[in-house]
């Protein structure tokens, strides 16, 4: 995939094919001076802007039909202070150029989502995450941003400079301005053990509460169709490093999580009757395995098949009841689900909209194949996550709007106030925020 999501003359596409937008001009700033003065000429002209980074969100956040902000020449990092444990990058960076900078310099993220395609600010102001006990999402590990905001100034915030904005602006969702640079607290690179097993659905969902308290990192894949499941625990390890190997490397994710998976998810968009026996195959072909590695090879893992993903956070004493009621709805349903559904949870932080903002959370997230059809299965999964209080990743499918979330969130009307203030003339508006946040 190139650096980003798009399409020819003039429009633009996200990365899973749900959205597309026709921006009047597309910008390309050099600097947080020429992003400034880009974004006082869109006042003048009347035009809303947008920052895109790659595209990675299902939901239309980042489209717009005014002037598109595009952060590739503002990538790099600017500062790293060892003695702070913090490093600043440009809003632009690649989390996959990040990770590989910081390992060179032995530094590393404490956590991270298990995609690194996402801009740094891209990532963040959606709220992406990976799964952690202790260790919450790339936006919680933020220790400073700066943002141009609507009157082309520059501002910076911190738990000490501006402290409600920071509390609000880690994910911001675009809406107060567009972040120029993010400083992220890092520490010494360490190595973790990954164990990836197969488990019975039985099994994982009665001891769900014991393999989240003993692990730092827990998660696991359910395949719908089947009673089977993919665990993975990932912890940290004084060593030594035992990669996998390259063949069984490239057999497992490529061959097996991606191109075999491909094939299997093409002849289920095909022949859907099929998707069952497929299901049980897929839940069988990956062994156990377990090896050791920096963090970025253990946490993240290349996704070439293309699909569309709705994921809802519920509170995490809720999700093994959540979980049993989806495959429930599948089991009774005539849905075929060929995508495994995957679950992971993150500790309570303190961000005003984060999908863990005041409560211990679990992550469910669906997916379906892109070009089959997702409304049905969508639509039965969010059903079952809204009757739990349940809250939609910001950059994934759902049908929330405004008023749900002034329910959802504690302190939604924290940040709809400060975006009264930072963008009263609502200069980053655009139709999705419009839903979620109000007018």
């Amino acid at each position: 995939m190139s650096s980003t999501a798009s399409g020819k003359n003039g429009t633009w596409r996200n990365w899973g094919g749900t959205v597309t937008a026709r921006p009047v001009r597309e910008v390309m700033p050099a600097s947080v001076e020429e992003l400034s003065a880009a974004v006082a000429r869109a006042a003048e002209d009347g035009l809303k802007v947008k920052a895109v980074g790659t595209g990675h969100s299902f939901t239309s956040i980042a489209a717009t039909d005014g002037v598109l902000i595009r952060p590739q020449l503002l990538t790099g990092i600017r500062n790293i202070d060892r003695e702070a444990g913090t490093v600043t990058v440009e809003a632009g960076t690649p989390l996959k150029r990040l990770n590989m900078a910081l390992a060179r310099e032995g530094l590393s993220l404490t956590n991270m989502g298990d995609i690194m395609e996402q801009t740094a600010s891209g990532a963040t102001s959606t709220g992406t995450h990976g799964t952690g006990r202790d260790s919450a999402s790339i936006a919680a590990q933020i220790k400073a941003l700066e943002l141009v905001t609507a009157d082309g100034s520059v501002l910076t915030c911190s738990e000490k400079e501006n402290p409600e904005v920071f509390a609000a602006a880690r994910i911001g969702l675009g809406a107060l301005g567009i972040v120029t640079a993010i400083t992220f607290a890092v520490e010494p690179i360490f190595l973790l053990t990954a164990r990836e097993e197969p488990m019975s659905f039985d099994r994982v969902t009665s001891t769900f509460d014991e393999l989240w308290a003993e692990n730092e990192h827990f998660e696991f894949y359910w395949f719908p169709h089947t009673g089977s499941t993919n665990t993975k625990r990932n912890n940290r390890s004084a060593g030594p490093e035992r990669p996998v190997g390259q063949l069984r490397g490239w057999l497992e994710d490529e061959f097996l999580s991606n191109g075999v998976f491909q094939v299997a998810n093409w002849v289920g968009r095909a022949a859907p009757a099929t998707i069952p026996a497929i299901a049980q195959i897929s839940s069988k072909a990956l062994s156990a395995r377990t090896y050791t590695d920096i963090p970025y090879k253990v946490f993240t893992s290349p996704r070439r098949v293309r699909f569309v993903e709705m994921e809802y956070a519920v509170p995490r004493e809720a999700v093994v009841e959540t979980l049993r009621e989806l495959k429930a709805t599948v089991d009774r349903s005539r849905l075929r689900i060929s995508f495994p559904v995957e679950v992971r949870t993150a500790p309570a932080d303190d961000i005003t909209l984060s999908t863990a903002s005041g409560r211990d959370t679990a992550y469910i997230a669906v997916h379906m194949f892109q070009g089959t059809p997702y409304q049905a299965y969508f639509t039965a999964a969010e059903r079952i996550f809204t009757a739990h209080d349940g809250r939609p990743h910001w950059g994934k499918v759902h049908t929330r709007d405004a008023e749900y979330f002034a329910r959802a969130y504690p302190r939604f009307g924290e940040f709809t106030a400060l975006r009264d203030r930072l963008d009263p003339e609502r200069r980053f508006q655009n139709d999705y925020l419009r839903r979620v946040l109000g007018s």
